[in-house]
Order: structure tokens, then C-alpha cells, then sequence
């Protein structure tokens, strides 16, 4: 499958997922609505016709507005008398359950006169749950009607609403199933696709690498079945020479990347040796000031750090410092420019590589210490390597428990900082 096709397939699925969630959570948000307007109109239809009772039982002339709703889960309605209290929450809690609505609620009786709870309770439909008392009971502030009133409020009104959608919230557990499905196909298309440019870019790499010397080989390999070549003892032997180091380079390659391919912290052998990384570095620097010179670069240090010794191997340490000041001196448009500090911090020395290259974007940071993988560098892909560079420098630190990170920005250059444990 071609890279334009995978990208517009995820894209369908992308723009699918949004049509999906979209319409979900537009029918779920209107079913709700729905069920609260029900629930609403017939709290107001059951406390009306418990006014109503009241009244008839009192003598009292009808209300124009017996039932007034103050927030969403909480309903007032006007009385001229206090009711008996459990008269009051028998009519509540029958006319509540005609009306369908089988949720806990808490009532109370309350004197405007004296701005007080003459009464209040939380009743169930579940027997087997303990009555409120009235100092419990929730109250609304600033509400002063005249005479007497009684208020119910509906604590757990949502989670009431919401099982009454239960084909709803089914129906909703079925799309986030269906969004996970097409998430995880969607990330394992892009692993797939990284790993499909990963692989061509590695045998576009390894093709090229290997060519060289298996054309020089081919060459030398002719001249030496030439006949005339045996009156030519010396060329002879230099062809003979050739193929042999051609041969050897050839060789070491292909034993380079078996090596580094299956290396694994893991599988890491690392001596215990002290070292003094202030060392190491110098020595680097001394080999690459030679060819930071013939580019008519700059390769600075400012090595800081009061206690510079750790525990490690002084042949992998070495060549993490050699393979970040490699890569800080190639992949550079301008002359290289490079700077290397260290620094004590919490116990740890941290060593600091930077550069002012081509730099690396946010979207591939991520990924450079991956095996194998290798930043899309346009012409600069000119500068040759299997992507296993950065891949081994990681497997290296994390195997002597130590960290490294990379800050990066294009056209800016890139910082690869290490921290290790010092002694």
C-alpha cells in the first residue's frame, strides 16, 4: 500500500470517527434533555396535585402557581399551613411514584416567618435505607415566600436521568469501542508505514555502502584475470591488496550492523571501570579538532563539572562521545560549529553536545533513537549511515542507568544532553 494511499485511508477514518462521535454525543445530549423536561414536568404534575390534596383537606382556595422549580433538581411549593409531616411525605412519595419518578428525594417544611426548617426528612424507595435528619436537609437561600412551603430536592437526579438511558449509554460504549478499534488501526497503519520507510531508507542506505567496495573488488578482481597482469608482479600485488582491505572494510560493515541490529540493554556487557569522562572528552576533542579545522569549524568546551567520574565502560563511553561529535560535525550546511559542557547536578554529571546544524524537527526527535530510523535530510542524505548511530548511543547510557534527551530546532541546531551517575 503506497504512502498516499494510507494517508487518505486515515483521513476517511479520522473524518468517520469525528461523523460518529459527533452524532453520538448530539443524540445522547438530546435524549438527556429530553428525559430532564420529563422529569421536570412531572415533579411539577405530582407536587401540584399534593397542593391540591392539601388544599382540599384545609379548605383552602386554589393557587395560581402552586409548584415553582428554583435550580434543575430542586421544586418549592406554596401552602398557607403546615401540613402534617408524614402525611405531607406520604402524599409526595405516592404522587412521585405514579408519576414514574422512584428517585431518593429530601424534603422539608419551612416558616418563612421565622426562616426555619419546621421539619425535613430524605426519603427512599429502598427500605432498606436510613431516614435524613432535619438538620441534614439541603436549603435554598434568599427564597421568601409568603407563609409556609415545603421544598423537595432530587440529589441524585443525574445519575437517576441517566439510567433511564440505558439504550443510550450502551449504544455509546458500542462507538468508544469502535474509536478505540479504528484508533489502534490507525496507529498500527502508521507504525506500518514508518516502519515501511524506515526499511527502504536502510536498504537505500545499506545498497549504497556495500557497493563501493563490491565494485572495487569486481574491478581489481578483472585487472588480476587480465594475463598480462602476471608480467606485472607489483601491480599484481597491489590488486591483491585492494580486495583484501575492500574485503576486510566489507566485512566490517556487515559485522557492524549484525551487531548493533541485535544489541539490547539487555544484552550489554559493561565493564565497571572508574572513568574520568573530562578524559574522554579531551581525547575525543584532539581527534576531532583535526577535522573540525579542515571544515574551518569552531569545537569549544566548557567542561564545569567539579567531580567528573563515573562508573562504565571506557570503550562504549567513548564511542557515545565520538558518535554524538560525529554526527554534530556532519549534518551541518554551514562549518561546523560545537560545543561540549559539563556540569554536576543531584549526583549526576550531565554532558551537554551542541550544535548549530540543520537541526532536527519536533515530529522526528521522537523517533531518531530508534533502530534503524533515520531523519529525511533531503541532499544532506548524501552524508551516509544505517540509522543505527543514535539507536546504539541510547542502548549505551540506558545500560549504565543513565538518561540522555535531545532539544532540537530546524535550521537552529540540536543539544543532546547525558546524564550519568557520578562517583
Amino acid at each position: 500500500m503506497s504512502g498516499r494511499t494510507i494517508t487518505i485511508v486515515i483521513l476517511l477514518a479520522i473524518l468517520s470517527l469525528g461523523i460518529i462521535v459527533a452524532g453520538q454525543v448530539f443524540w445522547v445530549k438530546n435524549a438527556y434533555d429530553l428525559q430532564e423536561k420529563q422529569f421536570t414536568g412531572r415533579v411539577v404534575v405530582a407536587l401540584s396535585e399534593v397542593v391540591q390534596q392539601i388544599r382540599v383537606m384545609n379548605k383552602d382556595s386554589a393557587a395560581t402557581e402552586p409548584v415553582k422549580q428554583i435550580s434543575n433538581n430542586y421544586f418549592i411549593a406554596n401552602i398557607n399551613d403546615t401540613p402534617q409531616p408524614y402525611l405531607l411525605e406520604d402524599l409526595i412519595k405516592d404522587e412521585l411514584e405514579i408519576s414514574g419518578l422512584t428517585d431518593d428525594f429530601e424534603y422539608g417544611i419551612y416558616d418563612c416567618f421565622t426562616d426555619s426548617i419546621l421539619f425535613g426528612s430524605r426519603v427512599s424507595f429502598d427500605p432498606t435505607k436510613q431516614r435524613m435528619r432535619a438538620d441534614q436537609i439541603h436549603r435554598i437561600e434568599n427564597f421568601q415566600p409568603d407563609g409556609h412551603y415545603f421544598g423537595v430536592l432530587f440529589p441524585n437526579k443525574s445519575s437517576f436521568l441517566l439510567k433511564q438511558l440505558d439504550f443510550w449509554m450502551y449504544s455509546s460504549i458500542v462507538v468508544l469501542l469502535i474509536v478505540v478499534f479504528f484508533s489502534y488501526t490507525i496507529s498500527a497503519m502508521l507504525k506500518q508505514k514508518r516502519l515501511a520507510e524506515t526499511r527502504t531508507d536502510f536498504v537505500n542506505n545499506m545498497t549504497h555502502e556495500l557497493k563501493t567496495p563490491i565494485a572495487t573488488i569486481g574491478l581489481s578482481a578483472d585487472a588480476i584475470s587480465n594475463p598480462a597482469i602476471v608480467n606485472n608482479p607489483e601491480r599484481l600485488q597491489q590488486y591483491i591488496g585492494i580486495i583484501k582491505n575492500e574485503n576486510s572494510r566489507l566485512k566490517s560493515q556487515v559485522d557492524r550492523v549484525l551487531q548493533i541490529a541485535s544489541l539490547t540493554p539487555k544484552k550489554v556487557h559493561v565493564k565497571d571501570e572508574t572513568l574520568d569522562l573530562h578524559e574522554i572528552i579531551e581525547k575525543a576533542v584532539t581527534t576531532f579538532k583535526v577535522q573540525i579545522d579542515e571544515a574551518e569549524g569552531e569545537l569549544h568546551t566548557q567542561l564545569n563539572a567539579t567531580n567528573s567520574f563515573i562508573k562504565g565502560d571506557l570503550v562504549h563511553i567513548t564511542n557515545v562521545v565520538y558518535n554524538l561529535l560525529d554526527n554534530a560535525a556532519k549534518y551541518t550546511e554551514d562549518a561546523p560549529n560545537i560545543t561540549i559542557t559539563t556540569h554536576n547536578e543531584h549526583g549526576h554529571i550531565v554532558i551537554a553536545i551542541s550544535d548549530k546544524g540543520i537541526g532536527i524537527s519536533q515530529q522526528h526527535q521522537k523517533s531518531i533513537f530508534e533502530r534503524f530510523y533515520r531523519v529525511p535530510t533531503g541532499n544532506l542524505h548524501a552524508v551516509r549511515g544505517f540509522g543505527l548511530g543514535l539507536f546504539y548511543v541510547k542502548t549505551i547510557i540506558k545500560a549504565h542507568k543513565g538518561t540522555i534527551d535531545v532539544k532540537s530546532a530546524i535550521g537552529k541546531g540540536s543539544t543532546f544532553t547525558i546524564k550519568l551517575k557520578s562517583i
